[in-house]
């Protein structure tokens, strides 16, 4: 049900239309965007509340003047509300609501145990592979710090397929003692398979166990007087004491996060401690979207509501306060979870000292965000001056280009807010069909990509658009932008100063392009080298990731017909792809399983290639 008017909102009349029945309310202003979300018990009582109240605050009475029309959708439970609320929250991030920010999916270990070598390695995304994952962790670098622990105390393999699949002879991993190298048959199946299994079992919260067996092993190895074999298994139960006394939290054997929050002038901060199966796999740090001060329950409830809608809900939840409705929402988050949650926030012993941390960690990591956003709205009031912008900008951009003599062209593109970095809205771009080494053509296509989305309410056009580089590079951002009918978005060009020093950047603006330099130092300058270095750093991630995929790309990959199998098998007869590409097409085909045809292909892709 809407509820609108032309130019004023008829309050009256629309309060008379509601039901008692509990509901969701979207509030929306004269441009049809969503500034406001609630749930509600009793619609009509409460969004009735919001045009009587005597001690409104100065940013609710805001609200309700922009309010153009309400938008109500009715729903059968108080619960269903609750969940539909958090829903909507998270899809249009409205102005005046608790908004969590984090977009990113969580990253997961995966094993692939229908393997006959399975493979352990870092996942983020949809889990469609079959295999075992474990998580969600909080950070891509816990995950690879547990997979740096693991291989140290299994060797279980953690390379790509298709760099397993063409190995002829050890990789450096085995050298080094981190892989038993099951590609060229260096461990049976059958051990390689028992040292997944510890794995798997260390991941489970298994490892007292794991380590009963492995001593099992090195007593009888002892007896055997195999002492060699004895003082392997006595250093790798070693490596898992330091792994389990690391992550192991006393008393926990379940799943559980412990939860706290701090909030001061209008900012808050969230502190999450993950722990899976007794193991503590990490922490993350969040800082809400909010447009007035709430006090902690209120932000606990927004957030756990937001938070667990697309990610598993763990038995027991730990909080630092009591959230608002705490009752319903264990009741929802339950059902979505399909399986019995406890949010408590009475704590004693063991569980007291560890939300005492969270909650030390949270107030610590709002005071530096204080002062950083201080720092951060001093230099967007500088970069107004600079430039003569109409107002502080609320968001920028910036684009950068990396590759290596042409190849593997990367764009990248960084967002900054009001509050800094805008993680969640960057993009990188592959570049393809230009000319190799073509920057100007590169950025030209990125920028494109980038505004079509843009056009098409993706997401909202940045007020001003850096890009690295001098004239030539704004000059073919500008020709893009014009093409498109997007002429009047603002570019500035950031060139490197002399030997590329800091503080020695020149800034060129369309449509003269003549140059500005700011003073080093300058709050506004500090401001572009930040999203500049930022969107520097961004494109060089990118292009090494892109690289490196390409590198662990076969030459023999790419012809037709020929399998896993067959590749293995050539790598193994020549020693290596350089004693292939040598071979004749009769050598070839003397192969078991290649025929002349394929020996043929083989031949001619290698050497069209080599040119």
């Amino acid at each position: 049900m809407t509820m609108e008017s032309g130019s004023t909102f008829d309050i009256p009349a629309f309060l008379a239309t509601l039901t008692q029945r509990p509901g969701v309310y979207k509030m929306l202003d004269a441009q049809g965007a969503v500034i406001y979300v609630g749930k509600a018990k009793n619609l009509k009582k409460r969004v009735s509340s919001y045009f009587s109240k005597s001690s409104a605050t100065p940013k609710q009475i805001a609200m309700v003047a922009r309010i153009h029309a309400i938008e109500v959708t009715v729903t059968r439970t108080e619960g269903e509300a609750l969940l539909l609320e958090n829903q909507f929250i998270k899809r249009y991030k409205p102005r005046y609501n608790i908004c969590l920010r984090d977009d990113k999916s969580y990253p997961h270990i995966y094993v692939s145990i229908h393997q006959e070598f399975p493979q352990l390695t870092f996942h983020r995304g949809a889990r469609k592979r079959p295999g075992k994952y474990f998580g969600p962790y909080p950070s891509a670098g816990a995950v690879r710090e547990s997979l740096k622990l693991l291989q140290k105390a299994f060797r279980v393999r953690q390379c790509e397929d298709s760099y397993f699949s063409n190995r002829s002879r050890p990789c450096l991993q085995h050298q080094i003692d981190r892989c038993t190298a099951p590609c060229v048959n260096l461990i049976t199946a059958e051990a390689y398979r028992r040292d997944v299994e510890h794995t798997l079992l260390l991941l489970e919260g298994e490892g007292g166990r794991v380590i009963e067996e492995l001593g099992a092993t090195m007593d009888a190895a002892a007896q055997q007087l195999d002492f060699e074999k004895a003082a392997r298994y006595r250093d790798r139960i070693a490596t898992l004491r330091g792994i389990l006394q690391k992550q192991f939290v006393a008393g926990e054997k379940g799943d559980l996060d412990m939860i706290a929050c701090a909030s001061q002038g209008g900012v808050a901060c969230v502190q999450v401690f993950f722990i899976r199966k007794g193991q503590q796999l990490g922490d993350r740090t969040f800082f809400p979207k909010m447009e007035e001060a709430y006090d902690p329950g209120n932000v606990l409830a927004a957030f756990i509501g937001q938070y667990y809608l697309d990610k598993p809900v763990p038995t027991e939840i730990l909080a630092s306060h009591e959230p608002t409705d705490c009752a319903l929402l264990t009741e929802v988050l339950a059902q979505q979870a399909k399986h019995g949650v406890q949010i408590t926030w009475r704590v004693r012993g063991e569980r007291a000292r560890w939300l005492q941390m969270a909650q030390s960690n949270a107030e610590n990591a709002l005071r530096s965000q204080l002062a950083a956003r201080m720092n951060m709205a001093a230099r967007y009031a500088s970069l107004k001056e600079e430039l003569a912008l109409p107002a502080i900008p609320e968001r920028l951009e910036c684009f950068d280009i990396s590759h290596t003599q042409g190849g593997q062209t990367v764009a990248s593109c960084v967002v900054f807010d009001g509050s800094g970095p805008l993680k969640s809205a960057y993009r990188r771009f592959n570049i393809e069909g230009e000319t190799a080494g073509d920057d100007y053509a590169a950025l030209a296509q990125a920028v494109g990509r980038r505004f079509a989305r843009m056009k098409k309410g993706e997401h909202p056009a940045p007020d001003v658009l850096f890009i690295d580089g001098g004239k030539g590079q704004v000059g073919a951002v500008t020709q893009a932008l014009s093409e498109m009918g997007l002429g009047d978005v603002m570019i500035v060009g950031v060139a490197k100063g002399r030997e590329r020093r800091p503080g020695m950047e020149t800034l060129f603006v369309p449509p003269d392009c003549r140059p500005l330099k700011l003073p080093p130092g300058s709050a506004a300058l500090l401001l572009i080298q930040q999203i500049r270095d930022e969107a520097h750093r961004f494109a060089i991630t990118g292009h090494r990731q892109r690289r490196g995929k390409a590198a662990q790309r076969s030459r023999l990959d790419d012809i037709p017909g020929l399998g896993p199998k067959r590749r293995q098998q050539l790598l193994k007869q020549f020693g290596g792809l350089g004693e292939i590409a040598k071979a004749g097409v009769e050598d070839l085909a003397a192969l078991e399983g290649i025929s002349r045809q394929l020996a043929e292909r083989i031949h001619d892709a290698l050497h069209d290639r080599d040119g």
